[in-house]
């Protein structure tokens, strides 16, 4: 699959998609994010079911702000719009590939059966004295 350039109006429509999505946080002058385009993009190459992303950091500061990316290379893997992965530095082909694997097997029925729990938990208005606590 191709890598494509995500910018602050793509980014939106393309983390909606449902799926995988694996983005590359870098910038030219950053050589390791240039050590790890080579890697990112045979793995792009052997998925093509799943989107494969990166985000010029230079270029997309809002971006960078709103996700928190602070060091370089960075790795977001989402799946279904959920971040499953926020990793920071080098990866090797075999971990970015066992990666993309893990991401697969994510239940995501689970997931979404967690999330609605803690939704709810945070949602439940308390009034009075808590009995287990002050």
């Amino acid at each position: 699959m191709t890598v494509v350039s995500l910018d602050s109006k793509s980014f939106g429509p393309v983390l909606a998609k449902p799926g995988i999505l694996l983005i590359q946080w870098g910038a030219k002058w950053c050589a390791p994010c240039r050590d790890f385009d080579p890697i990112f993009q045979r793995v792009a190459e052997r998925h093509p079911d799943v989107s494969f992303a990166r985000v010029d950091v230079d270029a997309q500061a809002e971006l960078v702000e709103v996700l928190g990316v602070q060091a370089m290379p960075a790795l977001m893997v989402f799946r279904d719009g959920f971040l499953l992965l926020n990793h920071v530095g080098l990866l090797l082909e075999p971990v970015l590939e066992d990666l993309v694997w893990q991401a697969r097997g994510v239940d995501m029925n689970e997931e979404r059966r967690k999330l609605a729990e803690l939704r709810a938990s945070r949602t439940r208005v308390r009034v009075g004295l808590h009995p287990h606590g002050p």
